[in-house]
């Protein structure tokens, strides 16, 4: 959400944030002239503190007297539309940007949509960020389609080209750090940026790197990201591979991931399901192509053979052919990365977003507010 905030504070609006995160929160509210408000928010399930939640939010919402209310991801968006709704805010958005459900079964499932539809019944206007994703919402559990717009052409806050770029310095940052990890100047290395968990695609990309490097020892892989053992841990085989391989480097979360990039040939992005993912935007911004799979929003920002190579989910056998087709297909690798810049910087430039969401701002004002 960088430099959405302080977009609108310029053009009129007022803006404040609530999250659960203190240090996130604090570090947005100073370096985007916006008020924090930390809620204890959870991830899981957890009734009660939902319930606590909701109560201070409207709490909040009443004192503040806020004419839009916006949130995002589904625990925040149930608990901030319901609160909304109570205090009887005109206009109530609610951005989707990824739903566990598509990978849940069962009870899960079923809870999980029905706590969709109702965060989408308290709202007055959804945005899915990407088409493919409001084409699975409308089909799947939610008829309403007046509610659904995607805004620009997909995307929660776009890419900002001028961060994400070429230069020098990074250029410098790159080369030292293929040093540290001990990846020699003529080795192809590919990057995973994102949590290190199951629904990434992480252990078929563990096990599809072990492989190719029995057959291309100098092919390296960076993991930027953390493992997350409680809520989504990996297989045990997969901790083992990492362990032992050394052309397996992970460097941990890491705030400015763009040297990590630059020290990259590729990015790997097997994800089993997104909403509409930062990480192949920044890649390709930095000029690398991506292997990405054929979910929501990797499949819009990615044209196979274009400016990367799109794979099933969850398919070992298809990952692997990908990372050798880049190791080993010269041509098409060049091909693909002469145009990944061009790609994103045509679609998905953040004041496109920006510019987007104020016109939606200004509409759903007039729409509700008399």
């Amino acid at each position: 959400m960088k430099g959405q905030f302080s977009f609108f504070n310029q053009r009129g609006f007022d803006v404040q944030i609530a999250s659960s995160d203190g240090d996130d929160g604090r570090y947005v509210q100073e370096n985007e002239n916006v008020k924090f408000h930390q809620i204890p928010l959870t991830r899981t399930i957890t009734p009660l503190q939902d319930l606590r939640c909701i109560i201070l939010l409207y709490r909040l919402i009443k004192k503040e007297r806020y004419d839009i209310v916006h949130s995002h991801t589904p625990k925040a968006g149930l608990v901030a539309m319901i609160a909304a709704w109570m205090a009887k805010v005109p206009v109530r958005l609610h951005t989707v940007a990824g739903l566990p459900l598509m990978e849940a079964t069962g009870i899960k499932k079923q809870i999980l949509v029905m706590v969709e539809r109702l965060t989408y019944s308290f709202a007055t206007k959804v945005y899915p960020n990407s088409f493919s994703m409001s084409d699975y919402i409308s089909r799947e559990f939610f008829s309403n389609t007046t509610k659904l717009k995607v805004l620009a052409n997909g995307s929660s806050n776009g890419i900002d080209l001028n961060y994400f770029s070429r230069n020098d310095s990074l250029l410098s940052e790159s080369l030292a750090l293929r040093c540290e990890l001990d990846i020699s100047s003529s080795s192809k290395v590919g990057v995973f940026v994102g949590r290190l968990v199951g629904d990434k695609g992480i252990n078929e990309l563990i096990e599809a790197t072990a492989e190719i490097v029995e057959r291309v020892s100098d092919f390296h892989l960076i993991l930027v990201g953390s493992f997350e053992n409680e809520l989504d841990p990996l297989k045990a085989e997969t901790y083992e591979r990492i362990r032992k391989l050394s052309n397996i480097h992970v460097v941990g979360f890491q705030p400015d991931v763009r040297p990590y990039l630059l020290a990259s040939d590729f990015l790997v992005f097997p994800s089993y399901r997104e909403g509409f993912p930062n990480v192949p935007l920044q890649a390709g911004a930095m000029g690398l192509p991506s292997i990405v799979s054929n979910i929501n929003g990797c499949n819009e920002i990615i044209v196979h053979e274009q400016n990367g190579l799109i794979i099933p989910s969850k398919n070992k056998e298809a990952l692997k052919e990908a990372m050798w087709r880049m190791i080993k297909d010269e041509k098409l690798f060049e091909t693909l990365k002469e145009r990944s810049r061009k790609s994103i910087e045509d679609r998905y430039d953040r004041t496109l977003v920006w510019e987007a969401l104020l016109s939606e701002y200004r509409a759903q004002l007039k729409s509700h507010v008399h």
